[in-house]
């Protein structure tokens, strides 16, 4: 398997190249994919698809599943943000 560039939060990553997203993020930092509506960080759980905790943006379409999503050469991940009230957006 080649390594490939994949960027976080434009941030370049080097990454085996078909390796999920949700394992991309896991191996560039803390693995985190989004916050619930309450503001409490969220990753991957069932790595299969089924608990959506790993939605995440990938190439600008919100809400992609990252345990399911292959990485490839160029993939763009925008981190989770929390807005000013410490709620997700």
């Amino acid at each position: 398997m080649a390594d490939i560039t994949i960027y976080i939060d434009q941030r370049p990553v080097r990454v085996k190249a078909g390796i999920s997203v949700a394992a991309a993020l896991a191996i560039a930092g803390d693995g985190l994919t989004r916050y619930s509506v309450s503001g409490e960080p969220r990753a991957p759980l069932c790595g299969m698809g089924v608990c959506h905790e790993c939605r995440t943006t990938i190439n600008g379409v919100a809400h992609q599943l990252a345990c399911q999503t292959p990485c490839v050469e160029g993939l763009r991940i925008e981190a989770p943000q929390l807005a000013p009230c410490g709620v997700a957006p």
